[in-house]
């Protein structure tokens, strides 16, 4: 099974910031329909990106699945096409060990880049990144590595 929680709201005061109703008001990803891929992921704050300016975008969520799945991160389509924004590594990569990590709970970032000529202004609460969920393959050989499988998938 998969799905999102909030991270703690001692994380969020480590990563974010420490305002009790800001934690108890965001809401976690959310699809728009069952034909739609890809779960939304909402700003906790409004924003403002200059051009050519890179930003590091906490989400407050993370995310459980099964080890042989992977949740992809892109951008939003409108994102790129009517700001001309995008995701500095392109594609992000949530493996299902990065749950519950010692480090930080698992917390997913969304790092943007604006390529625009325009500053970008976003509202908070607005749809900024979508989250796939997606099943992956191994080889023979990762038996020789000594990886440690979960399951006999």
């Amino acid at each position: 099974m998969r799905d999102f929680e909030k991270i703690t709201f001692k994380q969020f005061s480590k990563d974010i910031k420490e305002d009790k109703e800001l934690y108890e008001k965001y809401k976690l990803p959310t699809r728009d329909s069952e034909a739609t891929a890809g779960y939304d992921f909402f700003l906790l704050e409004d924003l403002e990106i200059k051009p050519n300016e890179i930003i590091k975008i906490p989400t407050g969520v993370k995310a459980y699945f099964e080890y042989d799945e992977v949740l992809l991160i892109f951008v939003r389509s409108s994102m790129g096409f009517n700001y001309n924004i995008r995701l500095v590594n392109q594609v992000g990569i949530i493996d299902a060990d990065y749950y519950n990590n010692k480090d930080n709970e698992g917390h997913i970032f969304i790092k943007i880049q604006n390529e625009g000529k325009e500053t970008a202004k976003f509202s908070a609460g607005e749809a900024i990144a979508q989250g796939i969920f997606t099943k992956y393959l191994t080889t023979k050989s990762d038996n020789n590595l000594g990886i440690e499988r979960k399951s006999d998938y």
